[in-house]
């Protein structure tokens, strides 16, 4: 006589396969997504060398690699990366600062909200790369411009996004606070905080957005230095290319802070899983 199964034993078997198939089309969907940009480049490389693609229009991807490493060679590419990045750090901390700091000031009081919200609101409907030119009569062409440009932008994403997040929060949680006696600090930083972080952090990624969008046009104004000013130059000197090139790094620094921001939220709000 068979004895019966053994009903309490961990079905390991049942749960390593899933975890395992997920394991592989996780591997299969990121390497499809490395594959569909290879294939374009190779497409855009070979219709360039059949003539397809005009070298004047748009030159292939061997000879902006080949201008990339001339600029890295030559030097001029990281004085470029050091001069954009300090000005997007300086315009991303200001704006920053002043978005938090009023949306968290509007998501806690009716009173602010009613003497602060329509004033950003209205600002905020203003096209802030149609202020260039004011900006340049009022602080000149030096830098200032530059970051306050890259200021403002920040700022509107991560105010909206505190705002929201603050008044989202569950009253529930408010109502346990003060059955257990929490004082105002203790229930922004134990309550508020965890509860807004998330949506904060999706702000803080459209901002960055932002800044380098509105540094590619700030640069490219009255500009002596910085990835704006190369593309600007290779303009002077019809230098395709260079151009292009110019226009990847944008993107690629655009992508990369994202990333970091993706990582520093996965680790922020681990307790969430």
């Amino acid at each position: 006589m068979t004895a019966p199964p053994d009903l309490t034993a961990p079905n390991a078997p049942s749960t390593a396969v899933p975890a395992a198939n997920r394991t592989r089309r996780q591997h299969k969907w990121a390497a499809f997504r490395l594959a569909s940009p290879a294939v374009l480049l190779v497409l855009w490389q070979l219709l360039s060398a059949v003539g397809v693609i005009s070298q004047d229009v748009l030159p292939a991807p061997s000879l902006i690699l080949e201008a990339g490493v001339e600029l890295v060679r030559n030097g001029q590419l990281a004085d470029a990366l050091s001069v954009s990045g300090i000005r997007v750090v300086e315009g991303l901390v200001l704006g920053g600062v002043l978005g938090v700091a009023a949306g968290t000031a509007v998501g806690l009081s009716r009173w602010v909200e009613a003497g602060i919200d329509p004033p950003m609101q209205m600002v905020r409907a203003l096209p802030h790369l149609g202020l260039i030119p004011l900006f340049i009569l009022w602080f000149g062409i030096g830098e200032l411009p530059k970051v306050l440009l890259v200021a403002l932008g920040v700022s509107f994403p991560l105010y909206l996004n505190t705002f929201s997040a603050i008044r989202q929060v569950d009253p529930k949680l408010f109502e346990t606070a003060q059955v257990l006696g929490f004082s105002f600090w203790q229930r922004f930083w134990r309550i508020i905080v965890p509860s807004a972080a998330p949506q904060v952090l999706v702000g803080f990624r459209q901002s960055l957005a932002i800044a380098w969008l509105t540094l590619i046009v700030a640069e490219q104004i009255n500009a002596d230095s910085g990835i704006g000013f190369l593309i600007n130059n290779a303009r002077d000197f019809l230098r395709i290319d260079i151009i292009i090139f110019g226009l990847i790094v944008y993107a690629l620094l655009g992508i990369g802070t994202d990333a970091i921001v993706r990582g520093l939220e996965r680790r922020a709000l681990r307790y969430r899983s």
